[in-house]
């Protein structure tokens, strides 16, 4: 096709395009008119239809009675009670709710009631809603009941009107039992000792009364073993006095629900701090390195003040601290922890600073150190095998802190706690000096005596010396 002619056939395309479009056009709009004028006829047919009738004294009255039942329809309408609305019913389940009974508690003892039951309750959606918010309760009227097991139906109260309620369990069985009173003795115990400070010590309780008055079944009586009161001992410092609630248990521990009367009891608690100041000991474990010897130690603290009951104390006379020579290789500065002995509760000082000096260490032996008896229990006679009554002391420290020890000064012995008749070896013991810079050794480790059957009418030294000499 030459260039001149295809414009020409574009131009075509379009006129036949256009065509068919308004042709389509007046289709529709022919069709829209067609409509148009069915509608109008249909109305003012209708019209003339109701023309007539409305103004035709045949059917005057008829109108007259259609329009009277519109009107008061329309007068009186109400949403909420419509002959044309049906209400809707809800349901909501409330889970756990307690259980009330209605009874002479002072009379009777009350088993076999629930604690709780479940409702379901139903209704219109605004009466639901209320009795959702409201403190209902789910009731037992035991009232009029006599001792024994009976079966009571469960209701509801407090829901509202217009509320139907579904009670599960709706019947149960219940036992009433009659009350009597019996006497018990009041025990204690304390609670929260460990948050009272350990300086403080409790003495004994004073009560208001010491016997109550307690009204159960009589099972319930005789399953109670005791009734106890709870002393709160958190943060007292100084005597106190507390109004303390009185629990009923059984032989378990397990308290037992029983009328107490009364429920309270005032008691009065004694606080005191029991202390005493004891000196402290340094005691020296193993030995100095490179023979070495301690030459002096020197404590910050010399004594110390400690905590916890009067008998504990009475038997306390120092507290000890230990310091292991064989960690020492030169002069120190050490910290060191006290040791508190047992059943002391505390002390005014936890630690202390010692001050340890070396010096070279040297040793020299004591001869002819006197051997002592101690325990002879039974006050045996006993004679000395070969005559031999002393034993030689090896003395190691430094030369200023021996120089002066005399055979006077060392306690060389052996225990006759356990001694019989007949030849017998026992172990040889020396006590060593206070504060750890000398340190005693023994030549021999037994000795041997003869111990005769017979008792000595004499008095012997230190706790029975069975004639040594």
């Amino acid at each position: 096709m030459s260039e001149d002619k295809k414009p020409q056939e574009f131009n075509r395309q379009k006129i036949e395009l256009a065509n068919k479009i308004a042709n389509q056009s007046q289709k529709v709009a022919n069709t829209y008119q067609h409509v148009e004028d069915i509608l109008l006829r249909i109305i003012r047919w209708f019209s003339t239809f109701i023309d007539k009738t409305l103004f035709n004294t045949k059917y005057t009255k008829l109108v007259s009675l259609i329009l009277a039942i519109l009107m008061y329809a329309m007068v009186n309408y109400d949403s909420s009670t419509s002959l044309y609305t049906t209400p809707l019913s809800y349901s909501k389940d409330l889970n756990d709710v307690s259980v009330t009974a209605k009874y002479n508690s002072d009379t009777f003892e009350l088993s076999g009631l629930p604690s709780t039951a479940n409702i379901t309750i139903s209704g219109d959606a605004s009466s639901v809603t209320s009795a959702v918010n409201s403190k209902g309760s789910v009731v037992a009227n035991l009232e009029g009941l006599t001792e024994g097991t009976h079966a009571v139906k469960l209701t509801t109260e407090g829901y509202g009107d217009g509320i139907n309620t579904k009670i599960d369990p709706s019947l149960v069985y219940i036992t009433l039992k009659k009350k009597t009173t019996q006497q018990f003795d009041i025990s204690y115990d304390f609670i929260n000792q460990d948050k009272m400070e350990s300086i403080y010590s409790v003495g004994t309780p004073e009560f208001e009364y010491q016997k109550v008055n307690v009204r159960a079944s009589k099972d319930t009586l005789d399953s109670i073993a005791f009734v106890k009161t709870l002393i709160d001992l958190k943060g007292q410092t100084t005597d106190f006095t507390q109004e303390a609630k009185l629990i009923a248990y059984d032989v378990n521990g397990q308290p037992v629900n029983a009328d107490i009367v009364p429920d309270t009891i005032k008691v009065s608690v004694p606080v005191t701090s029991p202390n005493k100041v004891v000196p402290i000991d340094v005691e020296v474990t193993g030995e100095v390195p490179d023979g070495k010897a301690i030459s002096n130690i020197e404590m910050d603290q010399q004594t110390v003040t400690i905590y916890g009951s009067e008998n504990v104390l009475s038997q306390v006379d120092k507290v000890v601290v230990t310091l292991n020579a064989s960690t020492i290789t030169k002069d120190s500065t050490l910290l060191r922890p006290l040791a508190l002995p047992t059943g002391v509760n505390s002390s005014s000082i936890n630690q202390i600073t010692i001050n340890v000096t070396l010096g070279e260490g040297v040793t020299k032996t004591i001869s002819d150190v006197k051997i002592s008896y101690i325990n002879n229990v039974n006050n045996y006679k006993a004679s000395q095998v070969n005559n031999k009554t002393t034993v030689n002391v090896t003395v190691f420290g430094t030369e200023e802190n021996i120089s002066t020890i005399t055979a006077d000064d060392i306690n060389v012995y052996i225990d006759m706690t356990d001694a019989k008749p007949g030849l017998v070896e026992f172990p040889l013991y020396v006590e060593q000096p206070k504060g750890g810079l000398v340190k005693y050794s023994l030549s021999e480790s037994t000795y041997t005596l003869n111990i005769l059957g017979e008792t000595d009418s004499t008095e012997t030294d230190n706790g029975g010396n069975a004639n040594n000499g």
